[in-house]
């Protein structure tokens, strides 16, 4: 005998099986969007608490000194390494413990523009660029703001990414600091001998008196070597330093002497 075929049951049993793949499937886009609407909802709010604590940060370290920075582990972290010495010589000093003479030598060596620019010297930017690409030897143009940005909440080696947190945190403390914290701070961290930071430190290391009684002379030398304290000496300048410090004076002179820190008190 035949066997009877049901056109109507088999029509309904694919009509319905289509119907749950349609389901699953739209069920399965929806979690997937859902998924990546929560990872960038997560991604999104992690940022915001980044940024929210680097925030903080700097707010907090324009009333609180800055003892110690990720240069100053640096050094420590190699020379333990090394089998060297590691102590930190660095000892907080406010600024107006500091004799005039300190910020007037590194702002005439360093960045005469600093009580104009809002953190970054363009033009000498542009010009460092252009040497670099003419030579081999690396020339910086970094400003004083730039400086502390790098020394206070960043690491030292070159990269792109270093380079565009510095930009970050240059332009923060340009905004909540103001000039004469970023210089009081570059005044305590700034590396000025071998595991040496501050010009407290390195007036009493190497001059055997406090900061507040450096003279002209001292305050030129110290920024003279600046540029690189690790292989200038400040106890027994080379040639080549005491010139620097005889042209740093004449451009100290040439600012108009002490008047110039007016412009950022």
């Amino acid at each position: 005998m035949a066997k009877r075929v049901n056109f109507n049951q088999d029509f309904k049993s694919k009509s319905a099986g289509s119907k749950f793949d349609k389901v699953g499937g739209s069920s399965k886009t929806k979690n997937q969007k859902w998924s990546f609407a929560y990872f960038f909802r997560k991604l999104g709010l992690y940022l915001f608490y980044v940024w929210l604590s680097t925030v903080f940060v700097i707010v907090l370290l324009k009333f609180v000194p800055v003892y110690f920075t990720p240069t100053m582990a640096s050094r420590k972290i190699d020379a333990i390494m090394e089998g060297k010495p590691s102590k930190i010589h660095s000892q907080w000093t406010p600024y107006a413990q500091i004799s005039k003479n300190y910020p007037l030598a590194i702002l005439a060596s360093e960045d005469q523009l600093f009580p104009e620019h809002h953190g970054f010297d363009f033009k000498a930017m542009w010009g460092a660029v252009q040497y670099n690409m003419k030579g081999k030897k690396i020339k910086g143009a970094s400003t004083i703001s730039q400086q502390v940005a790098k020394n206070v909440f960043l690491w030292q080696d070159r990269s792109y990414i270093r380079k565009g947190l510095e930009v970050y945190f240059t332009l923060m403390i340009e905004l909540v600091w103001g000039k004469k914290r970023i210089l009081e701070v570059y005044l305590n961290v700034a590396e000025t001998g071998k595991m040496t930071f501050g010009v407290e430190q390195a007036s009493r290391r190497f001059y055997n008196h406090s900061s507040e009684e450096a003279s002209t002379t001292e305050a030129a030398r110290l920024a003279a070597c600046l540029p690189n304290p690790i292989r200038f000496s400040i106890e027994n300048p080379s040639n080549y330093i005491n010139r620097r410090t005889a042209n740093i004076k004449r451009q100290m002179s040439g600012l108009g002497g002490k008047k110039f820190l007016y412009k950022i008190d």
